[in-house]
């Protein structure tokens, strides 16, 4: 038996299921892909590991982690398909899910729609008690009206039940005695208290949570339970999910939590990133993720990911902004990502008015784009990308993949060259502009829109098409040089198994911060710990290992909302001065201003605890065989500044340590594709790493 030790991830994308698997012995990586299978995503899951395992010849009992970002969860909410819910709340709020706030995504649309409310108002149910918002029994629970109460849930044929009482998260007494009697009378329903989701301030947003939880719950379940026990009945080890906010937890844990699991595959991404950042030295990256179906930007600065406390799943993007009032929220801790639907598979049309559009309908797996040949009738950017000459006229995927040029040509040119009447090389470019502007626009908005210069950062590319486009995008920010990581079109998975196993917690604790006792807090802090704790010893990884952050929500008395500062541990008096100096440095650093005079107001207190695994290295082997033919064949490629000229075809596993190329050039491998425009050098660096830099004129 090998003495090698593997980590392999898994990610789902709209258009090819990835797994990479590392070596954790010396960081070599691998990949393969196949298509994704949306009627059943554990088949193609299931596929691509079998894969993995037989290509790479990696014994089952040497897998040490196994990684899985999943898109159950957005899908769910995305297409209304979740599970019949069951809504608790105190008498006379039912509606809170209906009446949310007053945000409007637009303020001057009359007639906009509001979020479908997840949970059907007829099993919207109440019931007579009342926390009040000092934490102490206004009116007691009317136990008497529980029976009721399920009798109706019952005759409704809820799948789930979400109790999200008022002021619970200061006293649960009444969540957790009506959560135990529904429970028992309830078997195999799932019931998540807003106590034990999502313990904090904002009574919407709690209920929302919950709701959301309850409503995707038993969807996940499902589909995680299934897909654990066909990967152990293989010897594998039980996997791992990727939380939206970057860290891993186990299948138990997401399950307390499903709301944890929106988001899943782009956060891998741009932990995957930040890991790269780290090992070629570059403090300064701006993650730019393109797929099939979206393309993703994320900015990391020192190694640092911002994060958001709140997301909107299902809501509209401008730009990729997710607006507040088109979705529904969820309070758990999100990437910050500016998010857009130009993909690979992202379909062009032309509107009535005659306008060339691009997105954000995507072909998706099935049918995907037309020179796929799987039923595909209308052009996409992989289309355009394959008429310019950027794409292998006849395969992809190695040779896995056939393509039908001829077919692609036929649609680009009947419905967007004849519509518009330009040649079909011109229609093609003009959808490659297109979505380069699109996309160009997510990379804004996480960069300069946020008091970034963007010239300062190096951008990586990644992605099944993000190599294709991102020279041409960092030409539009004026960035200088582009990254290219190994295995770029399975680079989210190599995310996957770069994270550390993590979760947050967090507990509204209302005081005056000069009011504060520093022993009741510590107290708060020390049973966050305990539930941490609690988690972290399941992982089977050392307490030496374990990190447990404090941190506290904070604001200036009579302010909406918070910012967050670092708390010392253990709490003591005397540190409660130097929080207060963190805040208003803070307070200034994001509102240009601080009040240094005004009280400070405790909220939240939060908990982030981690458990590290051994740091890892990722690598592609490069050649160094000076006698080998790097140079495929030429071929007529498009670019914007020259129109169609002879370009040089190369062989990305074949390029030696060292090697520079002059473009234009294309390089291509199993997963990608990176285009080299006139102007630009690609080198490969000692790890595997392309980059490119713009030569200076």
């Amino acid at each position: 038996m090998s003495d090698n030790k593997w980590r392999i991830g898994i990610d789902i994308g709209g258009t090819f299921t990835d797994v990479a698997v590392v070596n954790e012995k010396d960081g070599t990586i691998g990949v393969t892909k196949v298509s994704s299978t949306p009627a059943n995503f554990g088949q193609a899951v299931l596929e691509a590991l079998e894969q993995a395992l037989n290509k790479f010849d990696i014994e089952v009992d040497n897998v040490t982690l196994l990684a899985h970002a999943t898109t159950v969860v957005t899908n769910a909410i995305l297409e209304e398909n979740g599970a019949k819910v069951g809504l608790i709340a105190t008498r006379g709020f039912r509606d809170i899910l209906e009446l949310r706030r007053s945000a409007r995504a637009d303020l001057y649309d009359l007639f906009q729609d509001p979020p479908s409310t997840l949970v059907q108002r007829r099993n919207r149910l109440e019931i007579s008690e009342r926390i009040g918002a000092d934490g102490k029994v206004v009116i007691p629970l009317a136990e008497d009206e529980i029976d009721e109460l399920v009798a109706k849930l019952k005759a409704a044929k809820v799948e789930a039940v979400a109790i999200s009482l008022l002021f619970s998260f200061l006293n649960d007494e009444h969540e957790a005695l009506l959560g135990r009697r529904l429970r028992a009378a309830l078997p195999g329903v799932p019931i998540f208290l807003s106590s034990e989701v999502l313990p904090e301030i904002r009574e919407f947003e709690r209920t929302s949570t919950t709701a959301i939880c309850a409503y995707v719950g038993p969807i996940l379940s499902s589909y995680l339970e299934r897909l654990k026990g066909a990967i152990t009945s293989k010897g594998l080890p039980a996997p791992y999910v990727m939380g939206s906010g970057g860290g891993l937890f186990e299948i138990e844990e997401s399950l307390k939590m499903p709301a944890m699991a929106a988001e899943s595959g782009p956060a891998a991404g741009v932990i995957a990133a930040a890991l790269a950042g780290q090992q070629i030295d570059r403090s300064k990256l701006l993650s730019f993720d393109m797929g099939g179906t979206t393309a993703k930007a994320s900015l990391i600065q020192d190694g640092i990911i911002e994060t958001t406390p709140e997301y909107e799943v299902g809501g509209e993007g401008s730009g990729s902004r997710w607006l507040h009032g088109t979705g529904h929220p969820i309070r758990v801790p999100v990437i910050d990502l500016a998010e857009v639907s130009a993909g690979g598979g992202s379909i062009a049309w032309v509107d009535p008015a005659g306008s060339l559009r691009v997105g954000p309908k995507s072909a998706g797996a099935m049918p995907g784009p037309v020179c796929y040949d799987r039923g595909g009738i209308d052009p996409t950017v992989t289309d355009a990308n394959l008429i310019l000459g950027r794409l292998d006229a006849t395969t992809l995927l190695g040779g896995d993949l056939l393509i039908d040029f001829s077919k692609a040509e036929q649609a680009i040119r009947k419905k967007i060259a004849d519509p518009l009447k330009v040649s079909i090389d011109q229609a093609a470019a003009s959808i490659i502009q297109i979505v380069n502007n699109s996309m160009s626009e997510a990379l804004r908005i996480v960069s300069v829109e946020r008091g970034h210069d963007a010239r300062e950062f190096a951008l990586i590319c990644f992605g099944g098409a993000g190599p294709l486009h991102a020279a041409a995008l960092a030409e539009e920010l004026q960035i200088k040089e582009v990254i290219v990581p190994p295995i770029p079109g399975a680079f989210s998975a190599l995310g996957l198994i770069g994270s550390d196993i993590s979760r947050d917690y967090g507990r509204t604790y209302f005081t005056i911060l000069d009011e504060a006792e520093a022993e009741a807090l510590e107290t708060s802090y020390r049973e966050l710990e305990e539930s941490a704790r609690d988690m972290l010893s399941k992982t089977n990884i050392p307490e030496g290992n374990w990190v447990l952050k404090r941190s506290m929500d904070v604001r200036y008395v009579r302010q909406a909302y918070e910012l967050n500062v670092d708390v010392s541990n253990p709490v003591t008096p005397s540190n409660f001065l130097d929080l207060a100096g963190s805040f208003h440095e803070k307070h200034a650093t994001t509102y240009g201003h601080a009040n240094k005079e005004e009280r400070i107001q405790i909220v939240t207190l939060r908990l982030s605890a981690t458990a590290k695994l051994p740091e890892l290295k990722i690598r592609q082997r490069v050649k160094t065989d000076a006698v080998i033919e790097i140079k495929k064949r030429t071929r007529e490629v498009w670019f914007e500044k020259s129109g169609k000229i002879s370009t040089s075809i190369f062989d990305r596993e074949a390029i030696q340590l060292g090697t520079t190329i002059t473009g234009p050039a294309i390089i291509e491998s199993l997963d990608s594709t990176l285009v080299v425009p006139p102007d630009w050098t690609a080198c490969m660096d000692p790890n595997g790493f392309i980059l490119l830099s713009l030569d200076e004129v």
